[in-house]
């Protein structure tokens, strides 16, 4: 048996009041103040927390030949980014505009 799928719905449940369909929707706006975050399982730290005993391993690149920091916003661009060498050092297009 085919179904049409994009023929019109009719029944007597149609009728329901917006009202009605605003019952029975949770308002989720009343949880605001939950302390567990169900999109973020692991947890984060909250601004401020002590973190010094954490430790990160970060891999640190030197700068390549095509590269080189903008003396004005201290970014590491790609040399199609230079507009000058002005006395401090190269500044990148962005931040002579």
């Amino acid at each position: 048996m085919a179904t049409d799928y994009d023929a019109p719905r009719k029944s007597e449940d149609d009728s329901e009041s917006i009202e009605a369909l605003k019952e029975r929707v949770p308002n989720t706006q009343s949880g605001a103040g939950d302390v567990e975050d169900s999109d973020n399982p692991t947890g984060f730290e909250l601004p401020g927390a002590d973190l010094s005993d954490v430790e990160l391993d970060v891999v640190v690149l030197p700068a390549q030949q095509d590269e080189f920091t903008c003396m004005s916003c201290f970014l590491v661009k790609h040399r199609s980014q230079l507009d000058h060498e002005g006395p401090e050092g190269p500044i990148c297009k962005e931040c002579a505009a």
